[in-house]
């Protein structure tokens, strides 16, 4: 029986966490940083705060001591909001390069520009990501906790190390393919969240259908042109981190990031939104990690530009789709 240690309690973490301790081959810990969240969790049996109704599996442990919690573990599975990947990491005693360290964090760490592998890599020694897997894809936990079928893609350096993850994660309702582009799914699953602000905008302002499948397209242009630039395989972003994910997140009704910016769209401040909001919406800090990124490397990324005008320059929201359509005209595939 394996033991897999889950950190981070958020609907995801729970989710994934639940999922797995269903599976009788394994034995699951969740780590919950917040002393009084982990005792309710340990006491309540079920997630109140984020998944209520689903109770813990027999095999679902909790603890609030983040090194307890690693103490004899196969697999650590990171599902914390990305900005917090590096403190959590700093925080971890020992030697724990015997570990597979899956990654479920979808961002891009705004102070270095790193990608989650790129963090781990720095924090815990280049020797990790040979045991480093990246699981994204379309894949809200509410419906994952429902047993709603769901399709995801596990990418590791060694395609081994993928096809052990899917073992682990597969079954009847969550399928999960294996890939080795671990860069290409990273920025994937980072960037669809810019673009799922974008959409949420053009919802509030009561576009239509024509503008959604406008903004779907390019918005997959623009994450593959910044994941090859950066070493990603182009076939990737058509995939299920690439635009699996991206259209899922743009048209949900569980979608935290187009939630957002719905509501800028309808006029409501960013402050305002994020101060009534429960959970992390990661694109409003990967839009500026994103942002800067594309300067650096000289990426051309309008729709993430103007997004993060509308978010952090106070460009209204209707000028800032103007922008876009009076660019200069394009080659499509040029």
């Amino acid at each position: 029986m394996a033991l897999i240690t889950v950190l981070g309690a958020g609907s995801w973490g729970t989710a994934l966490a639940i999922l797995l301790a269903d599976k009788s081959a394994h034995q699951v810990r969740l780590w919950e940083f917040r002393p009084d969240a982990a005792k309710r969790l340990a006491e309540d049996r079920e997630n109140k705060e984020f998944l209520p109704g689903t109770p813990f599996p027999y095999s679902l442990e909790v603890t609030n001591d983040l090194n307890a919690a690693l103490e004899g573990a196969e697999a650590v599975l990171v599902v914390v909001p990305s900005q917090f990947v590096r403190s959590v990491l700093v925080q971890i005693e020992g030697d724990h390069s015997d570990k597979i360290w899956l990654n479920a964090a979808k961002g891009i760490e705004l102070d270095s520009l790193k990608r989650m592998s790129e963090v781990v890599e720095e924090v815990m020694g280049p020797e990790m990501l040979d045991r480093y897997v990246v699981l994204s894809g379309p894949s809200h936990a509410e419906e994952v906790i429902r047993g709603l079928p769901t399709t995801v893609v596990a990418a590791a350096r060694d395609i081994n190390l993928s096809q052990q993850v899917q073992q682990w994660f597969s079954g009847p309702t969550f399928r999960v393919y294996a890939s080795q582009d671990v860069v290409g799914v990273e920025l994937g699953g980072a960037i669809k969240n810019v673009i799922a602000i974008a959409s949420g905008i053009c919802d509030g302002l009561g576009f239509g259908d024509n503008t959604r499948g406008a903004l779907l397209t390019r918005g997959i242009a623009e994450m593959a042109r910044l994941g090859t630039s950066m070493g990603g395989q182009f076939e990737t972003f058509s995939g299920l981190s690439g635009i699996g994910d991206l259209i899922t997140t743009c048209v949900s009704k569980h979608s935290r990031n187009r939630y957002v910016g719905e509501e800028i769209g309808k006029g409501r401040s960013l402050d305002e939104i994020l101060d009534s909001m429960h959970m992390v919406a990661e694109g409003v800090v990967t839009t500026k990690s994103a942002y800067n990124l594309s300067r650096k490397l000289d990426v051309d990324m309008p729709i993430t530009q103007q997004v993060y005008s509308v978010l952090f320059e106070g460009v209204p929201p209707r000028e800032a789709v103007m922008k876009l359509m009076m660019r200069s005209l394009k080659v499509e595939h040029g």
